[in-house]
């Protein structure tokens, strides 16, 4: 099994950015940045893409906005209303498109090897994503 942490806010996929050329049309992705630095954490995690059917999990831990904060001297007391899990935008299905992007050719040859896959969004105050890859079984 190998475990890949990449810190900071997780990365959501973002619908492709299309560009009028001329005539023609031409389409773009406005997260060149952010891929980089994602890829960057992976390279320096991991070797060579692994081989062979894999079980993946993904886990994603956001921040909490500040509105789920008292003010004043509660300034670091969570309000008892805040939500204990995360169900605003973006959704957990952008995260694991861009953390799956990013894995194709690096973590793993191809994403058609992944037969098992498990993805969770939470709460954190250590904002980065953990994914864990190991050899699938029956």
């Amino acid at each position: 099994m190998i475990e890949i942490i990449i810190p900071g806010k997780p990365i959501a996929k973002k619908r492709p950015r299309f560009a009028r050329i001329g005539k023609g049309v031409r389409t773009y992705s406005a997260q060149e940045t952010e891929e980089g630095r994602f890829l960057m954490h992976l390279m320096q995690q991991v070797k060579q893409p692994l081989g062979g059917p894999l079980a993946v999990r993904m886990h994603f831990y956001v921040p909490r906005p500040k509105g789920h904060y008292g003010s004043g001297k509660n300034t670091n007391k969570l309000k008892p209303s805040a939500p204990a899990l995360p169900t605003t935008k973006p959704d957990l299905d952008n995260y694991v498109k861009f953390a799956w992007d990013c894995c194709n050719g690096v973590v793993w040859r191809d994403d058609a090897q992944v037969v098992d896959e498990y993805s969770v969004k939470r709460y954190s105050d250590e904002p980065r994503t953990v994914i864990r890859v190991m050899t699938a079984t029956m």
